[in-house]
């Protein structure tokens, strides 16, 4: 309850100042500034123009409460924890925040501008490009989710060898394959060139190269702070 309400507020302080159409303008910048002079998106719903920056505003209130909403989760959760998974849960939901909202950032401030600016150069110029403010923000959505997910490397490394699933040693032999699946997921989320495979290709092997350090880091602080058992458990 306490997580809803605070979504509930960020929301109405969001929709009162700026308003649902400055963030969702602030949204569509990357996009207007690539499209030609004079060019602007249409509407092709009847009440489209209204819900579409209501819901730009919701996804935005939704990360601005988002660290208190894993706070809430986290108070849930901790009471039924030894110590020892409390000092290394916290730091894994806090990280895979930040890393997540890092993703995003990235997607926004970086990736788009390369990704409009290559569609707009790419279509004839018999077509005057007028993108639908729904299909932008489904759009958006996709790519916020690829990247936000995708900068979450670090944490999914940390994981598998937090529990066992695989050591760091294999997990450094494995780097050629990670660094073809990584080229290989570029090119199927970014357009067809070389830049912007390259913008997200370099940062998940680097994210993995960062996952594999603290991955061995954290691996021997958690055995130094696992409890002894009994031979009968």
């Amino acid at each position: 309850m306490r997580a809803l309400f605070a979504f509930a507020a960020a929301f109405v302080l969001l929709f009162l100042w700026p308003g649902s159409g400055p963030i969702y303008d602030y949204l569509a910048a990357p996009l207007m500034q690539a499209l030609p002079e004079g060019a602007k998106m249409i509407a092709t719903g009847v009440i489209t123009p209204f819900m579409v920056p209501m819901k730009v505003t919701a996804l935005v209130a939704f990360m601005v409460a988002l660290p208190y909403v894993l706070y809430q989760t986290w108070a849930f959760v901790a009471p039924g924890l030894y110590e020892h998974e409390k000092k290394f849960a916290l730091p894994i939901v806090v990280l895979s925040t930040v890393l997540f909202l890092l993703g995003v950032a990235f997607c926004y401030y970086f990736v788009f501008g390369k990704v409009f600016a290559f569609i707009n150069d790419f279509a004839p110029k018999s077509i005057t490009p007028a993108p639908d403010i729904e299909a932008y923000f489904s759009f958006v959505i996709t790519m916020f989710l690829a990247f936000g997910v995708t900068f979450e490397i670090p944490i999914v490394v940390i994981l598998l060898v937090r529990f066992g699933v695989v050591g760091v040693d294999k997990l450094k032999d494995a780097r050629p394959y990670v660094i073809v699946g990584a080229f290989v997921v570029s090119a199927v989320v970014t357009p067809p060139d070389v830049l912007s495979q390259f913008m997200l290709a370099v940062p998940m092997c680097l994210l993995y190269e960062a996952g594999l350090f603290l991955a061995r880091f954290v691996g021997t602080r958690a055995k130094a702070a696992e409890p002894e058992r009994s031979p009968l458990g």
